[in-house]
């Protein structure tokens, strides 16, 4: 066992004295032939000095360019999405004509998508991703990767949708009905056809019932009046929903007022 860790770290050893030796000379063939071999082994902080000096050497050379875009491809192998995105990005603007353009240009959205967050953080990365992903839509629409990025940003636009669903959710918990009322109308304009849309016309109702008799006495009419159309509308698209029972239980002390 000694012997075979002996014999490890000397082949170790030797491979980081022949990687120095190449990295510290000006033979730059070989610096690129062995970026190429870490790039395929996954040594990505080796091979992007070694593309990097490459593409220094030659940045307009055939093998400059495929150098600066290996140091993308090798940031984003190595999930480091934000320097991924750099690279791919200034790919793009470095060699418009290149065969490898949309590529970089798909790829560089994908790094915007990767940095998106779950749903329940800041989203400000999400809207980013998306304008990216409808930025490559725009300037390659004949691309096919045009359906794969439609999927992309209805799934981006789903997680904005549930965030604000759970906007309206988490008001109501907390007994917040004023603003689970407010939050349920936004997210009616802007998802009028969500799949969650029951739920917060719904919610909408129940909130604007437990709103209105705890309202001042002389907001309570105007009140009263808006959760029975909300209630009526909601009767009106869901006449068989599962939530009806309930909202007709908490809307019975008003029948005798109003008719709905």
């Amino acid at each position: 066992m000694k012997v075979f860790y002996a014999v490890l770290i000397s082949l170790t050893m030797l491979s980081c004295s022949a990687y120095n030796d190449v990295l510290k000379g000006d033979d730059f063939p070989t610096k690129f032939k062995l970026a190429n071999e870490l790039h395929e082994e996954g040594d990505y902080d080796k091979c992007i000095v070694l593309y990097e000096q490459v593409y220094q050497h030659a940045p307009k050379s055939a093998e400059g360019e495929f150098s600066y875009f290996n140091m993308a491809k090798s940031y984003y192998e190595d999930e480091d999405y934000y320097m991924a995105g750099y690279f791919f990005g200034s790919f793009v603007q470095r060699y418009p004509y290149s065969l490898r353009s949309e590529e970089s240009f798909f790829l560089t959205a994908m790094c915007s998508v990767q940095n998106s967050p779950k749903w329940s953080l800041d989203q400000t990365e999400t809207y980013a991703a998306l304008n990216a992903v409808q930025a490559f839509i725009d300037k390659y629409p004949n691309s096919p990767l045009v359906d794969s990025c439609n999927s992309i940003i209805d799934a981006l636009s789903y997680k904005l949708e549930f965030k604000d669903f759970n906007k309206v959710l988490q008001y109501s918990k907390t007994e917040n009905f004023k603003a689970a009322l407010a939050y349920a109308d936004i997210f009616n304009g802007k998802y009028p056809l969500s799949i969650h849309d029951e739920e917060v016309q719904f919610l909408a109702v129940k909130n604007g019932y437990y709103l209105t008799i705890n309202s001042i006495e002389s907001k309570k009419k105007e009140r009263v009046e808006e959760t029975i159309t909300r209630y009526r509308n909601f009767v009106s698209e869901y006449p068989a929903s599962e939530y009806l029972n309930e909202l007709k239980v908490l809307l019975k002390p008003w029948q005798n007022d109003y008719e709905f």
